[in-house]
């Protein structure tokens, strides 16, 4: 397995261990001692699967309190990953990270606790798998407007399919309960 860092020097891209032949191939898509070795927790308590077709944008969403780190795999299809530092007086507060992470690059990401997390689906359909190492909150639950100006991501898209909860995602100058640098 290779793990490097990404724009962000907290968020890794993992490329897993495949082992293939002609029948086909197995990917380790985790294995708590070799991730812990990197720094990703050991000990996950929620995976979550999400279906979504070309064009729909997630996110940006985080929870604080409870924040969740995640890591993120595409089982099909392709996505723009992206993770925000959001955690006030970070060094690379309101900085981004953007990765694909596709069935065919087979990466994944690890998105540490306190930063947004959101992904745009590039292909006609893409099932999106995350293990999380926090149980999700709504009540903790923040989203932040995916075309902040302050941010900004180069999405590749002007219009995405969005739901109405991130269409009325207030910009990120205007959250007032984001978690603090070294204390998520």
């Amino acid at each position: 397995m290779n793990v490097f860092a990404s724009d962000l020097p907290d968020v890794l891209i993992v490329e897993p261990r495949l082992v293939g032949d002609p029948r086909g191939f197995l990917l380790e898509i985790y294995h708590a001692s070799r991730y812990a070795e990197h720094g990703i927790p050991a000990s996950f308590v929620q995976d979550n699967l999400s279906r979504s077709t070309k064009g729909v944008l997630r996110g940006l969403h985080l929870q604080n309190p409870n924040p969740q780190g995640k890591l993120v795999s595409v089982v099909s299809g392709a996505v723009l990953d992206v993770a925000v530092d959001v955690r006030i007086g970070s060094p690379t507060f309101g900085r981004h990270a953007a990765i694909e992470l596709s069935e065919q690059n087979r990466r994944q990401a690890w998105i540490p606790r306190g930063l947004a997390h959101g992904f745009l689906t590039l292909s006609e359909r893409a099932d999106v798998l995350y293990k999380c190492d926090r149980l999700y909150s709504a009540k903790d639950e923040i989203a932040i407007r995916w075309d902040d100006p302050a941010l900004d991501i180069a999405w590749g898209i002007a219009d995405p399919v969005l739901s109405p909860r991130d269409k009325a995602a207030p910009w990120l100058e205007a959250i007032p309960n984001l978690p603090r640098y070294g204390e998520v």
